[in-house]
């Protein structure tokens, strides 16, 4: 008699090898990594990213399986402190505030570390953890994740370690809604429903937002949620998901024009009212004219002061220098240009290409994103999530060419000065380009070929 466990193990014995081998480079990266170590980091990402491909590769009809393994994946990480950003400090510091009834967006840290009647658990811990540039900002977190934060800090008791593991949590429960919503759109789109497991099992998703507690994923579930919802003709509910989406993160209010073509003009409008309505309701304890100047000042800052990772930015400013520019002169005019183009991209596409069907908006979206990634000043390896994700319900597949490539970026973090190293950079974008280009071409072959039939 043959025990089912060993006809599963017979049948299944590749994979399972290769899920025990991702467990323990998932241990090692939560557990035993710094992110000084730049050679041993880009080894664990390489070797997680290439299990992740054998493992949809022989398994990508498994549903069970391929759920099971992503789960075990994040749940590696629940009682890990985040070791490749410092984010999660100013999460909790935020929450705290929340917690105890003050606004985030009127006060910066290092105003209310000197306040002796500040009641915040671990003040001076969350305070030195989040480093100088946060700490002399306002909170540049929109109001439902500062609710989120302000619940997980709750939830998370006296502890640093509380808050972290109810804000995984958070990040888990997420993702699972994408698994779920997520599948039921690529049905509906008549795609494999097997793709959004280069969602779920993805290592960047999986190590930046289960593990250093990105939001990306909290927002991408609203926002696939209303896409879902879109699909089935409910467009009310989903712009209530909508306004849950941006009021986690601004990115989703660049994609609002493209809903004219889509909806109509009539639907359309009331589409963006229930939005704003929601968005108001959202931020009206927070709201105030000097919170709202206070946030705006420092959502700019992200156009005109910082730079991490950019591409053609970096171009832009090697050419500059050799003209005796100022670099710190240059990314302040190079930030006030960039919104402009991307507005007016975003209207070009609204205007010019037919978005009436949702597999055509969403492709939008994806060419908006992508400019706007490829022209900012900071892309942060976890930003490249909500590409990869919009990627996989469109035919083109460059943005998990870049949620491998990014992890190059990281090499700044292993410099004292956190100096960035032009030539990975190089290669980071040149990857991407490459792939980018080679399927625009791809895509545009297969058109014509069609056309000659």
């Amino acid at each position: 008699m043959t025990f089912p466990i060993v006809t599963y193990w017979k049948l299944h014995k590749i994979p399972i090898l290769i899920v025990i081998l991702s467990l323990v480079f998932y241990y090692t990266f939560a557990y035993h990594l710094d992110r000084t170590d730049f050679i041993k980091l880009i080894t664990l990402f390489g070797a997680l990213f290439f299990f992740c491909y054998k493992i949809i590769q022989f398994e990508k009809w498994n549903f069970k399986f391929l759920l099971a393994v992503g789960l075990l994946f994040r749940l590696m990480f629940l009682c890990a402190i985040p070791n490749l950003s410092q984010d999660f400090y100013r999460f909790i510091w935020d929450g705290e505030l929340v917690g105890n009834f003050i606004n985030p967006y009127l006060h910066v840290p290092d105003t209310l570390i000197t306040d002796q009647d500040l009641v915040i658990s671990n003040a001076q811990v969350l305070y030195q953890g989040m480093g100088e540039l946060s700490a002399k900002h306002f909170s540049n977190y929109p109001p439902l994740k500062q609710f989120i934060f302000g619940l997980c800090a709750y939830l998370g008791g006296q502890s640093i370690l509380g808050p972290i593991m109810a804000m995984r949590s958070v990040m888990i429960l997420s993702d699972l809604g994408i698994l779920y919503f997520g599948r039921k759109l690529l049905k509906n789109l008549n795609l494999s429903p097997h793709l959004i497991f280069w969602y779920f099992l993805n290592p960047l998703v999986i190590v930046e937002l289960t593990g250093n507690l990105h939001f990306e994923g909290v927002m991408l579930c609203f926002f696939i949620t209303s896409l879902y919802l879109l699909s089935l003709n409910k467009w009310k509910l989903a712009a209530i998901l909508y306004a849950l989406s941006i009021s986690i993160k601004l990115i989703p209010l660049m994609f609002l024009p493209l809903f004219l073509k889509y909806l109509g003009i009539k639907k359309s409008l009331l589409f963006y009212t229930v939005i704003l309505v929601t968005t108001l309701l959202l931020t009206a304890p927070f709201l105030t004219a000097v919170s709202i100047d206070n946030y705006s000042q420092t959502v700019a800052l992200w156009f005109s002061n910082f730079e991490f990772n950019a591409g053609l930015y970096n171009v832009i400013k090697e050419i500059a220098v050799r003209f005796d520019s100022k670099p710190w002169e240059l990314i302040k005019t190079y930030g006030k240009i960039v919104p402009y183009v991307i507005i007016l991209l975003v209207l070009l596409i609204t205007f010019l290409r037919n978005n009436g069907k949702l597999p055509k908006l969403i492709s939008s979206m994806l060419w908006i994103l992508t400019a706007y990634y490829l022209l900012a000043t900071t892309i942060h390896p976890w930003y490249i999530v909500f590409l990869a994700i919009l990627s996989i319900f469109t035919n083109y597949r460059f943005p998990l060419v870049w949620s491998l490539a990014a992890i190059l970026s990281y090499y700044a973090y292993s410099q004292t000065d956190f100096k960035e190293h032009m030539g990975l950079l190089a290669i980071e974008y040149i990857l991407v380009y490459g792939f980018l280009i080679f399927e625009i071409f791809s895509q545009h072959g297969k058109k014509l070929l069609f056309l000659k039939k």
